[in-house]
């Protein structure tokens, strides 16, 4: 599976960048996919590759670049509790300084570049996000409705209500939505508020609880990590992309 790093020029500088995609030439769907906190590492590049085999090229930028290339904090091989708790320290003021306008300000470039491979096609893309990514993911697809006409999040943050949160970023799908949501980040309650809000705004939609999971289940260097949640988001994954995304 042909891979490369690359360098993305937005308005703030370069973000470093993972990219895989089909070998033997030709032009394929466009994923964006945004990684959890933790960022670009050996278990992001290998679902990337594993989402190329499937037929797309699939774009991981490293969305704190401007505190620094990839990996932005030390991380070992296996991320348990204690580095955990250790790194989401040294992330979070990192999470707080990405504002929606720099989500915006990023995705506008990630998308023009990956408009620019000659190895995309001319279609849609889809985004795809993990933890924090899956809000970043949203936001993308929200602001991109002619571009995007799919988007995933998982073990994602739900976003807040009010006219600049649930209410205001729903209201700008076009893109057919799948939340695949951890057990212990969402009650039935919420999942049942959310998903009547995506009704509400018209959108095409899967949400859903993934049973026995924690936030992170798909990260498999984290204590998080849970074979059959990992499984499932596949299984959700790989449709949708199929029926969304036409190969040119």
């Amino acid at each position: 599976m042909p891979t490369t790093t690359l360098q993305i020029p937005t308005p703030d500088g370069r973000a470093d960048a993972f990219a895989a995609f089909p070998a033997g030439g030709g032009r394929h769907p466009g994923v964006l996919m945004y990684g959890d906190a933790f960022g670009i590492r050996p278990v992001l590049r290998e679902m990337a590759r594993e989402l190329a085999g499937h037929g797309y090229y699939v774009l991981v930028p490293n969305v704190f670049y401007r505190h620094g290339p990839t990996p932005v904090v030390e991380l070992p091989a296996h991320i348990g509790e204690a580095a955990r708790t250790t790194a989401v320290a040294q992330l979070m003021p990192l999470i707080q300084a990405h504002t929606a306008a720099r989500t915006l300000s990023d995705a506008d470039a990630f998308l023009d570049f990956l408009a620019a491979r000659p190895e995309v096609g001319a279609g849609p893309v889809a985004v795809t996000g993990y933890c924090i990514g899956g809000l970043l993911a949203l936001r993308t697809a929200a602001a991109h409705p002619g571009r995007v006409a799919a988007v995933a999040g998982f073990h994602g943050p739900v976003p807040a209500d009010g006219p600049d949160g649930r209410h205001g970023l729903l209201s700008r799908l076009t893109a057919e939505v799948h939340l695949g949501h951890a057990a212990t980040d969402v009650t039935p309650e919420d999942l049942d508020a959310l998903n009547r809000a995506l009704d509400a705004a018209g959108v095409r939609h899967t949400s859903e609880i993934y049973p026995g999971t924690v936030h992170g289940f798909t990260m498999a260097d984290t204590d998080a990590f849970s074979a059959d949640g990992l499984k499932r988001h596949w299984d959700r994954l790989l449709p949708l992309l199929a029926r969304t995304l036409v190969e040119v």
